[in-house]
Formats: C-alpha cells, sequence, structure tokens
C-alpha cells in the first residue's frame, strides 16, 4: 500500500512541475466565487449511472497534456495543453443531476501544418496558437438502481455550446447535440465497478451551413477499490464516424489507466492517455483534484 501512494505522489509532484501551481490557484479562486455566490468519474471519459447526493455540488479540476494531437479542420498538428479543465455536478434530486463541463482555455504547441479547410488567423511564422474551448451542459437521469443480479440504467442528454474560435484552429465553433444511455453494475462485494455508454452525437459541420452527421458515441470503464482511500480504474471511450467525416468530426477514441488518492478532503486523480485513432492524442497525462460540499437545499 506505502509503494503504491509513494509512486501515486511521485507522479503528483510531476505533474505539478508541468503547471499544476496555475491549476490549483485557479481551481481554489473559482471555488472561493462558487461558494460566495450561493465524467462525474475523473479522470475517466466514461460515465457512471450514480447520481451526486441530493442537494450537494461537487466541483473538479485539473489539466490535460496531449501529445501528437491532431485537428483535421484546421490541419494542424501538435502537442495539446488544457491548464484548466473544469466540471460542475449538481444533485438535483435523487434520481436527477445537472453538469456543465470545459475547457477554459486551450494551448497548442503546433509541431506541423497541413491543409486546412478553413481561414486561420495564425501567423504564418507562429510557432503556437490558443483559444478558448467549447463547455457543454448535460443532465442526467437515472431511470433504475441497481439490484443483487441486474445493472443500473440511466441516460445522459447533452448540448455543446459554440463558444471556441475555429479560426484558431484547434476549436469548431458548433453546436453539438448527445444522447447517451449508460449501465452499470457493481461486483466482489462492490469493490469492482464496471460501467458503459452508448449513444449518438449529432454533430453539425464546421465547413457546411446547415449540415450535420451523426456519430456513435462509446465507453467502457471499471473502477476497482484497492482500499478506502485508493482506487486504480481505466476506460476505452471515444466516438465513430461511419461515414466519410467532414474535416473536425473524424472518429476518436482513448485508453486511459490510472489511479485516485482520497486525502485532506479532496480526491486526487492522476491517469495515462494512449490515442486510438489517427486523430486522437499519440499518448497523453491528465491530473485533477475532485471537492464535494453541500450547496443548497432542495425543494420539497
Amino acid at each position: 500500500m506505502t509503494s503504491r501512494c509513494q509512486c501515486l505522489m511521485a507522479h503528483c509532484r510531476l505533474v505539478t512541475k508541468m503547471g499544476a501551481i496555475g491549476l490549483v490557484v485557479c481551481g481554489w479562486l473559482l471555488w472561493g466565487a462558487l461558494t460566495n455566490a450561493t465524467a462525474q468519474q475523473r479522470p475517466l471519459l466514461t460515465e457512471d449511472v450514480d447520481i451526486v447526493e441530493t442537494g450537494r455540488i461537487r466541483l473538479q479540476a485539473g489539466a490535460d497534456f496531449f501529445q501528437n494531437q491532431r485537428f483535421g479542420l484546421s490541419g494542424l498538428r501538435g502537442d495539446l495543453y488544457r491548464p484548466v479543465v473544469l466540471g460542475l455536478h449538481f444533485g438535483l434530486n435523487t434520481n436527477v443531476g445537472f453538469s456543465i463541463e470545459g475547457s477554459l482555455r486551450d494551448y497548442l504547441s503546433i509541431r506541423e501544418r497541413g491543409t486546412s479547410a478553413i481561414p486561420l488567423a495564425i501567423a504564418p511564422g507562429a510557432a503556437s496558437t490558443s483559444g478558448a474551448s467549447d463547455f457543454t451542459l448535460w443532465t442526467k437521469i437515472k431511470l433504475r438502481k441497481e439490484t443483487r443480479r441486474a445493472p443500473s440504467f440511466g441516460v445522459r442528454v447533452g448540448v455543446q455550446l459554440p463558444n471556441s474560435d475555429q479560426s484558431r484552429g484547434i476549436g469548431l465553433n458548433a453546436t453539438n447535440v448527445f444522447g447517451v444511455a449508460l449501465v452499470g453494475k457493481r461486483f466482489a462485494n462492490e469493490r469492482v465497478n464496471v460501467f458503459g455508454n452508448i449513444g449518438i452525437g449529432i454533430l453539425t459541420s464546421p465547413i457546411e451551413p446547415g449540415a450535420q452527421q451523426d456519430v456513435l458515441t462509446y465507453g467502457l470503464a471499471a473502477i476497482y477499490r484497492v482500499t478506502d482511500r485508493v482506487d486504480v480504474l481505466g476506460e476505452v471511450a471515444g466516438r465513430y464516424n461511419p461515414r466519410t467525416p467532414v474535416p473536425g468530426l473524424e472518429s476518436q477514441g482513448q485508453a486511459r489507466l490510472g489511479a485516485r488518492l482520497r486525502a485532506a478532503g479532496f480526491q486526487w486523480d492522476l491517469a495515462g492517455v494512449a490515442g486510438l485513432t489517427k486523430f486522437s492524442p499519440r499518448r497523453g497525462l491528465t491530473f485533477g483534484v475532485t471537492y464535494e460540499f453541500k450547496g443548497f437545499e432542495p425543494v420539497k
């Protein structure tokens, strides 16, 4: 157990050297603003069926670093850094939750410039670019509790807002809609949690006005509770476009393997990332922290 914790803390120190100090500061500032004003399952992309407890708010902040990321719309390839990735999850009822997810700003260190399908506002000799990311609003409904023999079921519906500027080369600036079916089951006295997602994404074409392409979204994940403080987890998740894709709407997929540690009132997570398609990062690292608190009294 001691060796696992030492290994995890060593990885955390490495990510801190890569810029997590600014992440933590921004996360605390946002947390303070929220408390003064008033995949749930980091670091996984696959969504669990369970809902945040009614009246509670789960705040997540993280940082992503992806190597050799390709962008089909702009033709750019390089290393993508997302220093402040946020997730805000509300437990509205025993079976209904609401979430807001996205990155404040993305930064790309350009390695290669290919053919762009759109005009770019990037200087010819520029070695990097940056831009706002697209945030997604989600509503999740738990339809069935897990029983001794049967899994739990739920649905999740989301809309991605066009916050980005596609001329910066790393965003699509399009409104996309998602519908996902969720299923989950626990095994081995609830030490193992296996859950999966299957759904459809209706993606707006970034180059053809009024056009869209429908993609299949998928995810399969497992979490193993080693101790009351430590989990190990992994997944395969992404989207599949069965048609000849419009630039920017290509198939994407990732495999993630990592761990979570609960300490000092927070949940800390770290995972390695491996890309599964041409337009996925070759490899990457994601690090984050989760804090949950009582946010409001539910209306009765």
